[in-house]
């Protein structure tokens, strides 16, 4: 059995509960992220949800899809352009209506599957757990976009430590990914959790550490948000440039945005 199916699952009623209020049109609004629209969102979650739900029950059709992913990436396309050619001839609304059937089936065949069972990625293998938590956390992090530009404050749960704790373990590949050494040792993390409990990981030091809300260091190391914009205290040089680059999702080294870039908006 692996349990953060259900967060997962919970994820993306959060999502589809906040777009059921609002018309097809609700589609075509371009967020911060990227100049994304809500659609070219809807359709990159659906679209991944469908290759992590390929390398679980069928290998030979997930290796198909990769192959159609990454030579339309390959060209220089974008996930927007790529989306379009896999969803070819429908619209955002049926996207969102398709996303929305498939999540909860999905998460069925996730939740019964055995938590350590290998499966293929982009990158290295990773275990049913882990793929489950990283739709979660790619989830949650396009999802900001999609609060920030309808101008919704968004309510957390402490699902969101699965997100944080990705964000903590990939430390050392904020700074791999650019080509630098990470630097030891790794900042001592305390966040507050939506509920006001405590998390901590790695060993206490009171000279570097990183301190602050669980929802400003998951918008962070989802680069949802610059560190500047956050309550987030970054206390020590490590632990500021890691703050300052830090990225717990696969590619290539993407560029944090810069301050007052990404906001909620206020009409």
């Amino acid at each position: 059995m692996t349990p953060e199916a259900k967060d997962f699952s919970e994820e993306c009623e959060q999502i589809h509960a906040l777009l059921s209020d609002y018309g097809p049109e609700v589609f075509d609004r371009v967020t911060l992220f990227k100049n994304w629209t809500i659609g070219d969102i809807i359709g990159h979650l659906h679209a991944w949800n469908i290759a992590a739900d390929l390398t679980l029950t069928d290998p030979n059709g997930f290796a198909e899809f990769i192959g159609i992913a990454m030579g339309s990436l390959g060209q220089g396309k974008s996930h927007p352009e790529f989306q379009k050619i896999y969803f070819a001839g429908q619209s955002d609304a049926d996207i969102f209506a398709d996303w929305a059937g498939y999540f909860p089936v999905m998460c069925e065949r996730f939740q019964v599957a055995a938590p350590d069972t290998r499966v293929k990625w982009v990158g290295p293998d990773m275990s049913v757990r882990s793929c489950i938590i990283a739709r979660q956390m790619e989830h949650w992090a396009h999802a900001q976009a999609i609060f920030d530009v309808l101008g919704v404050e968004r309510k957390n749960a402490d699902r969101l430590k699965n997100v944080a704790h990705i964000g903590v373990t990939t430390y050392s590949w904020s700074f791999k990914v650019r080509g630098e050494t990470p630097p030891t040792p790794k900042p001592f993390v305390k966040l507050t959790a939506p509920s006001g409990q405590i998390w901590t990981w790695n060993e206490p030091q009171t000279d570097n550490r990183v301190e602050g809300s669980a929802e400003s260091f998951c918008q962070i190391v989802t680069q949802c948000r610059n560190v500047a914009d956050t309550d987030l205290n970054c206390i020590g040089e490590t632990a500021k440039s890691w703050m300052a680059n830090a990225q717990c999702f696969a590619g290539g080294a993407e560029t944090p945005p810069a301050p007052g870039t990404r906001y909620k908006a206020t009409s």
